[in-house]
């Protein structure tokens, strides 16, 4: 019984990083299928490798499927694999406890063109950037992964990332960070998760409304993150949606848009949130619901 107990215990904390751990396989290596091997692959390393001394399970983790994917693109260079480029857009973080809307949400929000670059960048390129561009991995994590120093590691980043805005696709990055944060918040809220608030939001984040939600009972201002991390319970009902496909929320009755919660989102932490209630400006903004 034991046993059965601590193999269920290390099933759960991987299980606990699952949804990022693919997100990262998927962006790094474009293939949902490919992507779902890769985390596979992790499992099977955690399942042999004695972690319980590990301070940091998701790094370890992280390190771990990141080192698949980088054998993968390798491999793939040796043998030429047909184009990933017409795949249509697939979740990056699909586990079987996810929510549809949330995942529809993020693919909705990278779109084809910056995984059309990607593609063009070396292996190495690949990992650091989306390690450290997309997921905020620092480069000291990275440098080990692509075997190359923390210097090195910074410089094939810097020229991925020229790559991509180059070619267009940097707005794309900034809509994927987007789309995560934006997530994090709506999951937290929806599970009443007051630290994951916390952890999303900027220390001296701005909370506004206009004055039909404040007849709601919302207040007009309200600064800091734990006065605004409060607020997350009245956003548990909210759905996500795109604005000009850019990640927001709304709160729908009756199958309208009657608030639409938009944000402003800096180094990966909130620093604002707008609440609009006027039905003129929610016309206007025209929020698309995702999965309503």
């Amino acid at each position: 019984m034991g046993a059965i107990t601590d193999d269920a215990r290390r099933a759960a904390r991987f299980e606990e990083h699952r949804g990022r751990l693919r997100a990262i396989a998927y962006r790094i290596l474009g293939s949902p299928d490919d992507a779902d091997d890769a985390v596979q692959e992790a499992w099977i390393r955690y399942d042999r490798t004695d972690t319980d001394d590990v301070a940091n399970l998701g790094s370890w983790l992280t390190t771990v499927v990141s080192r698949v994917c980088l054998n993968l693109l390798e491999a793939r260079r040796s043998r030429p694999q047909p184009s990933l480029r017409a795949d249509p857009p697939e979740t990056i973080a699909r586990t079987p406890e996810s929510d549809p809307e949330h995942e529809a949400l993020l693919a909705d929000s990278i779109g084809h063109a910056l995984q059309v670059v990607l593609d063009t960048l070396t292996p190495a390129e690949r990992v650091a950037f989306v390690l450290h561009d997309i997921f905020t991995v620092p480069f000291d994590d990275v440098a080990p992964i692509v075997d190359r120093n923390a210097a090195t590691t910074r410089k094939l980043a810097s020229r991925a990332r020229v790559r991509v805005s180059e070619r267009g696709a940097a707005l794309q990055v900034d809509r994927v960070r987007q789309a995560m944060v934006v997530d994090a918040f709506l999951t937290a809220a929806r599970n009443a998760d007051f630290e994951a608030l916390l952890a999303v939001l900027d220390p001296d984040a701005e909370l506004h409304a206009d004055d039909r939600v404040i007849t709601l009972g919302a207040k007009s201002f309200t600064r800091g993150a734990a006065k605004v991390a409060e607020f997350g319970r009245y956003a548990k009902g909210a759905t996500p949606v795109l604005i000009d496909d850019v990640p927001a929320m709304a709160w729908y009755v009756g199958g309208r848009a009657r608030v639409v919660y938009t944000f402003t989102v800096v180094a990966d932490r909130i620093t604002a949130i707008e609440l609009i209630g006027d039905p003129d400006r929610i016309a206007k903004l025209d929020p698309v619901a995702i999965g309503h």
